[in-house]
């Protein structure tokens, strides 16, 4: 038999890696930035470590299973893809989940993912340590630190498992804690755990191997002998390597010097393998402690870093396999259709530079929800050409550059200070969506500020009842800006049209200001306006702006939809006269 692959998946901050950790003996989850997983991991446990966190559950029990391939897949929602692709490698896989909080939203994104994949699945309820009044014995079995809490803490347990079981049934499923499970195939176990104090690990370990050895027997078979079959998780660039990809290896084996087939979004490659890299058992493909071990042959089940030629811009999630020149064409045939890298781009957004296309896959899934239009992504460090390319974009919003995980090149760097271009660095996806939306809003509002000093924008104020001050020679009325606003020196109109006078100056209180906002309540002088003539008490008017000036607000986004309302009504004012006004 071949180790089986075990795909651990969740809710963001559930305990994924930490369970992962426990296991391994590793502190991967406090070197992720932001303690949240970016990337795909793939850690091999084998039989003999397996033995030693069991102890003595697995006393007189023989398994011929040689171990646990487990693939950790990251919780953020934008990772989407990232999870799919893990959930349709496995052969079982772990639902992390905190018992405290219950469903989240990846949570039952997860869920899909498995029921799509017709993966079997276990529940780890992690945090059990979180309980009130809960007693921690380190490393020990679930039914072991069990026996020892209080009546009061057990309830507590037995309600928060109640409630679980009861989120399952809603959605199909079966589910009841694993000593009370029967038959594993028609119900969901569910294995209490704490990925802080390890109780329950020795369990969740015990399951997984046993359910592998009962119930997988015949899909775990090896088949050493035939061409390797994998699947790309992740593509980086490594310092000295150049583009590697990380890779699970789930049928047959693969050598140093084999040719493997590729895909990119320019067609199916081939190239030689240079070197089979190898993380040490228990260590971790994503972050190894260790350096590689450089090997000749891998077989399946097994997670491989893989150094070749032409691996730029390989697609993630696609497909890989060992050719020879009787399979290339057909082979060649199967993998045309994993050509289409996953994310939408524009004619016009930003740019997205990061250090793997899972990386570019989540950003974009990110993008995707808030707005964001993507021109062109790529796995590489930001060059010369791209600061170019991002100053040459004619929205000011969109002359930016994600940097996820990626360098500054020298000559990009010199270039930056001549260009208006922000480049919004950082190693957490959501967090450089939340910076560039900051960045945003700011040159919005500069953008804004610079078009509203060039053109006039749309106002439209209320000569307040009783608030006559002076009739004219200027006429000194109360005013409320019912929308948009006004400013010194602009020309305000009636609803019929005709002129009223300019603004000669505005007061709020004892201060005199430059403009008045809507809401804002003031003293207008308006120069040529005589009260009881040109305008009434009562009379609501309008800002007097040139027909050039209401077509490129008419067309840009620079109103909100009261100013825009405003415009509206003064285009029909104005085009009684020239229908083609503002046009």
């Amino acid at each position: 038999m071949r180790q089986p692959i075990v795909s651990v998946l969740g809710h963001v901050d559930h305990g994924k890696t930490s369970i992962l950790d426990r296991i391994r003996g590793t502190s991967v989850v406090s070197r992720e930035a932001g303690a949240i997983t970016q990337h795909i991991g793939a850690t091999e446990v084998p039989l003999d470590a397996i033995y030693d966190i069991c102890g003595p559950l697995v006393i007189e029990r023989n398994f011929t299973v040689p171990g646990l391939l487990f693939i950790d897949t990251p919780g953020h929602h934008s990772f989407a893809s990232l999870r799919s692709r893990g959930g349709a490698l496995a052969d079982l896989a772990v639902l992390v989940i905190d018992i405290t909080e219950g469903f989240k939203p990846q949570t039952i994104e997860s869920i899909n993912v498995l029921k799509r994949h017709k993966t079997p699945f276990i529940i780890a309820a992690n945090k059990i340590d979180r309980i009130d009044g809960w007693i921690p014995y380190e490393g020990e079995p679930f039914l072991s630190t069990l026996k020892k809490q209080n009546t009061q803490v057990q309830n507590r347990l037995n309600e928060l498992l109640y409630r679980l079981t009861g989120l399952f049934y809603e959605r199909g499923f079966s589910a009841d804690r694993y000593d009370r499970v029967s038959d594993f195939r028609k119900n969901l176990a569910i294995v209490p755990v704490s990925a802080k104090t390890g109780e329950g690990i020795p369990d969740l370990m015990l399951i997984l191997v046993g359910l592998a050895q009962r119930f997988l027997e015949e899909r775990l078979e090896s088949n050493d002998d035939a061409p390797g079959e994998g699947t790309v998780i992740e593509v980086k660039d490594e310092k000295g390597m150049g583009s590697t990809i990380d890779a699970i290896i789930y049928r047959g084996r693969m050598e140093r010097g084999d040719t493997i087939a590729v895909v990119a979004p320019d067609g199916v490659r081939t190239t030689r393998i240079r070197a089979l890299l190898k993380p040490k058992a228990m260590d971790e493909i994503r972050d190894p402690r260790e350096r590689f071990d450089s090997v000749k042959t891998v077989t399946a089940a097994a997670g491989i870093k893989i150094s070749a030629p032409n691996l730029d811009g390989v697609i993630a999630g696609s497909p890989l396999y060992v050719v020879s020149p009787k399979t290339k064409e057909m082979l060649t045939e199967m993998l045309e259709q994993n050509r289409e890298m996953s994310i939408e781009t524009s004619e016009e957004g930003i740019l997205v530079r990061a250090d793997a296309i899972g990386s570019i896959e989540g950003i974009a899934f990110e993008a995707k929800e808030m707005d964001i239009p993507i021109r062109h992504a790529a796995v590489r460090n930001i060059n010369k050409r791209d600061i170019i390319e991002a100053a040459s974009q004619e929205n000011p919003l969109y002359r930016a550059i994600f940097a996820f995980n990626v360098s500054i090149l020298p000559d990009a760097k010199e270039l930056l200070k001549e260009h208006d271009v922000r480049i919004i660095e950082g190693n957490i996806i959501y967090k450089l969506i939340e910076d560039y939306l900051d960045w945003a809003e700011e040159k919005k509002n500069a953008v804004d500020k610079d078009v509203r000093a060039e053109m006039i924008f749309p106002g439209k104020v209320l000569f307040m009842p009783d608030h006559t001050f002076r009739i004219n020679k200027p006429a000194i009325v109360g005013m409320r800006v019912l929308a948009g606003r006004i400013r010194t020196g602009q020309r305000l109109i009636r609803k019929d049209g005709r002129a009223v006078g300019h603004i000669k100056s505005i007061r709020a209180g004892e201060e005199s200001v430059k403009e008045a906002v809507q809401g804002s309540e003031v003293a207008v002088a308006i120069e040529g306006a005589t009260v009881g003539r040109q305008m009434s008490e009562g009379d609501e008017l309008y800002v007097d702006i040139p027909g050039g000036d209401a077509k490129k607000l008419s067309e840009g986004n620079y109103l909100n939809a009261d100013e825009m309302q405003v415009l509206e009504e003064l285009k029909a004012i104005k085009r009684k006269e020239d229908k083609f006004w503002g046009m």
